[in-house]
C-alpha cells in the first residue's frame, strides 16, 4: 500500500476524520520572541452570510428603515431598539452580552468589509474567503495553514492549532498539522477509541518497522497525541468560573463552546490558534428584527464568545478573536420578511489589547446611489487588510512572511490601521 492509499484509508476509518492529519509536520523557528510565543488567534466563522446590517445597525442612516419597513431594528429607546455604540451605528439586541467588552474598549466592528470577489454563490464565497485569494479557485491552502507554518514557535506540538468541528475546513488545509475536535459537550468518541481498533492501528501505523512511511507514522503518533490530549482536557469537569460565565444559555451546536475552547487554551500553553464555525445564517425568510430569528441565534452566539473572553482570563489581553462570513445581505428586505445575498458585511473584532469601541471602516450610506450595484453594501475594506493589520503586529511578521500567508495581496494590513478611522 503506498502513502496515499495509507493516508485515505486512515481518513476512511475515522483517525483523521476527527484529527484530519496532515502528513507532513512544520519545521518550526527555534528562536521565536516570548512575546509572538504568547499571541493567540481565533477565527469564527459564520458560514450562510449573517446580515451584517442587521447586526451593526446603521440607525442614524434613514434610508435603513425605508427598505427594510418590517425587518429593521429599532432606534435605540425603542422597543427591542438596538444598543446605542457612537450615535450612528446599534448593535443588535441579541448581542447584549457583548456589551460589556464594547465598553471596555475590547470590541470593534470594520462595516463594509468584505472580499472583492463579486461572487453570490456561497459555496465559492466560503472557499475565497478561506483560501485568502479571491477569485482563485485552484488554490487548494487555507491561509490560516499558512500562517501556522510562518510563523515562529520554540517547542512544537500537536495541538498548535485547533479546529472545532468533525472535518477540516478549506481555511485550515495545508502542510501544516491541525488537531480537530468534534463539536459537542464533552469528549469525541471515534472508532480509534475502541482498544481493540487501536490496537490494530498501532501495529499498523504506530512505527516504521512494518514498512509504514516515517511521515505517516509520524502524523499517526502526533494525531493520537493530540486526540488524547484534547479529550482528557474535556473529560474534565468545569471549574467554577467557566460555571458562572455559561448563564445557562443554548449556544450554537454546543452551548458550551466558549467556555471549553477557553479551557483547552488556559491549561495548554501551546495552543496558539483555533477555528470554529457556525452555520444557519442564511435569512431568506423571517429574518425578524430586535426579536426573532436572527436576534436569538446572535445571542447565544454573542454569549459564548462573552464565555469565551471571560474564560481565557488573562489571556485574553494577548488574544485576538475574528468573526468574519462570506458576504453580507441585500440593502432592501425581501418579500419573505427576509434578505438575499449581498455583498459587504461587518467583522467583527475581540481582543484585550484591540484598540475597540469603535464601528471602523468607510460606510457612507444606504442611499441607492452608494449601494453595491444599486442593492448591496459595497466591499470598501477587504477583509485582508484587517486580518493581515492583525496578524502582522501580534506575530511580528515582515512584509515576506505577509505575502506568503496572503499572496497577490499587495497591501497587506497597510491600508487599514487599527489605529485610525475613516469617518464616515
Amino acid at each position: 500500500m503506498d502513502s496515499m492509499d495509507r493516508r485515505a484509508f486512515l481518513k476512511s476509518c475515522g483517525v483523521a476524520g476527527a484529527l484530519l492529519l496532515q502528513p507532513h509536520m512544520t519545521v518550526w523557528a527555534m528562536n521565536s520572541k516570548p512575546a509572538v510565543e504568547n499571541k493567540r488567534l481565533i477565527v469564527c466563522f459564520l458560514r450562510g452570510a449573517v446580515d451584517g446590517l442587521n447586526v451593526v445597525v446603521p440607525y442614524g442612516d434613514p434610508n435603513y428603515y425605508q427598505l427594510r419597513p418590517t425587518i429593521a431594528v429599532a432606534k435605540p429607546g425603542q422597543d427591542a431598539g438596538c444598543l446605542d455604540l457612537d450615535g450612528h451605528f446599534g448593535l443588535n439586541p441579541g448581542m447584549e452580552p457583548l456589551m460589556g467588552l464594547w465598553q471596555q474598549k475590547q470590541l470593534a466592528f470594520v462595516h463594509s468589509c468584505g472580499s472583492p470577489d463579486p461572487t453570490r454563490s456561497h459555496f465559492d464565497a466560503q472557499d475565497f474567503m478561506e483560501s485568502g485569494i479571491p477569485g482563485d479557485k485552484r488554490i487548494s491552502t487555507g491561509w490560516l495553514n499558512r500562517l501556522v507554518s510562518t510563523i515562529p514557535q520554540a517547542t512544537k506540538s500537536p495541538v498548535q492549532c485547533v479546529s472545532v468541528g468533525s472535518v477540516l475546513p478549506k481555511i485550515f488545509t495545508g502542510p501544516a498539522s491541525v488537531a480537530t475536535i468534534q463539536n459537542t459537550a464533552g469528549p469525541s468518541r471515534l472508532p480509534i477509541d475502541d482498544p481493540n481498533i487501536a490496537k490494530a492501528f498501532n501495529r499498523m501505523y504506530g512505527d516504521t518497522t512494518g514498512g509504514v512511511p516515517q511521515n505517516i507514522a509520524q502524523a499517526y503518533q502526533e494525531g493520537m497525541a493530540a486526540h488524547k490530549e484534547i479529550n482528557d482536557e474535556l473529560s474534565k469537569p468545569p471549574d467554577n468560573e467557566q460555571s458562572m460565565a455559561n448563564h445557562g444559555a443554548p449556544l450554537p451546536t454546543n452551548r458550551n463552546f466558549g467556555s471549553q475552547l477557553a479551557r483547552i487554551f488556559r491549561n495548554d500553553p501551546a495552543v496558539q490558534i483555533a477555528f470554529m464555525d457556525f452555520g444557519g445564517w442564511d435569512t431568506h425568510t423571517g429574518e425578524g428584527n430586535g426579536r426573532g430569528g436572527l436576534a436569538n441565534r446572535l445571542r447565544t452566539l454573542a454569549q459564548g464568545l462573552a464565555d469565551l473572553s471571560t474564560g481565557l482570563g488573562p489571556l485574553f489581553k494577548d488574544t485576538n478573536i475574528v468573526v468574519m462570513s462570506e458576504f453580507g445581505r441585500t440593502a432592501k428586505e425581501n418579500g419573505n420578511g427576509g434578505t438575499d445575498h449581498g455583498h459587504g458585511n461587518a467583522m467583527w473584532l475581540l481582543g484585550g489589547s484591540l484598540p475597540g469601541g469603535r464601528v471602523y471602516g468607510k460606510y457612507t450610506s444606504m442611499a441607492n446611489a452608494d449601494l453595491h450595484e444599486g442593492r448591496d453594501l459595497p466591499t470598501s475594506t477587504d477583509f485582508r487588510s484587517v486580518l493581515g493589520s492583525i496578524i502582522s503586529q501580534n506575530f511580528e511578521l515582515n512584509q515576506k512572511q505577509m505575502d506568503s500567508v496572503f499572496p497577490s495581496f499587495n497591501n497587506n494590513g497597510r491600508d487599514f490601521p487599527l489605529t485610525a478611522r475613516t469617518i464616515f
